[in-house]
């Protein structure tokens, strides 16, 4: 892994644990020479968590749909900030630029990129591992109903273990850095092909 795309909220949340493990993932990630890769903000969680990557000496990316450059507020001093179209083309230049994936506490937009990697990974569009920051528990409902939909027969067990989890940032990096991809033939039953 040379780069981690941290998906994440341009607000900082209502707990200070949030900017907290934030500002922890983006020194841990400059700490071990990996690349951040992220929405391109200076507000909230991302300005955070770019901040922290900036102070301990990594390199930073951002990118930003051309329609966000002004409600997002670009961060002025990252490394690199790239200026897209769409959505779309953000979230497939994410693709294209990270090795990994980390979701921290976030809102919607967070959880559409997180489960848009997921079912990426699910359909073997790529092997790269994800990861959620599980801080303060933020995440617990979330990972309860995924077993619930692996319980229900909706995702299947080897496609949830898909999404590493973990508190800490080191323990979740480490997860990551030994990530086997999971290689499963077929998803639908046999039965729903007639």
């Amino acid at each position: 892994m040379k780069s981690v795309c941290v998906f994440t909220g341009s607000n900082r949340g209502n707990r200070p644990g949030f900017a907290a493990i934030a500002a922890a993932l983006g020194s841990e990630i400059a700490a071990r020479g990996l690349e951040l890769v992220y929405g391109g903000s200076r507000v909230g969680l991302m300005g955070v968590v770019a901040d922290a990557a900036l102070a301990a000496g990594g390199e930073v990316t951002g990118v930003l749909p051309q329609a966000l450059v002004r409600k997002e507020l670009v961060h002025p001093e990252i490394t690199r900030t790239h200026i897209v179209e769409s959505m779309h083309e953000r979230k497939a230049m994410f693709s294209d630029l990270s090795d990994g994936f980390v979701a921290l506490p976030g809102g919607l937009g967070t959880l559409e990129e997180l489960f848009e990697v997921l079912t990426w990974a699910q359909l073997g569009f790529h092997s790269k591992p994800v990861g959620l920051l599980n801080t303060d528990r933020y995440y617990d409902d979330l990972l309860t109903f995924l077993g619930k939909a692996v319980d229900e027969g909706f995702v299947r067990e080897a496609h949830r273990g898909l999404l590493l989890s973990h508190s800490a940032p080191v323990a979740l990096l480490d997860a990551m850095a030994g990530f086997e991809p999971v290689v499963v033939s077929k998803w639908i039953d046999k039965a729903d092909e007639l």
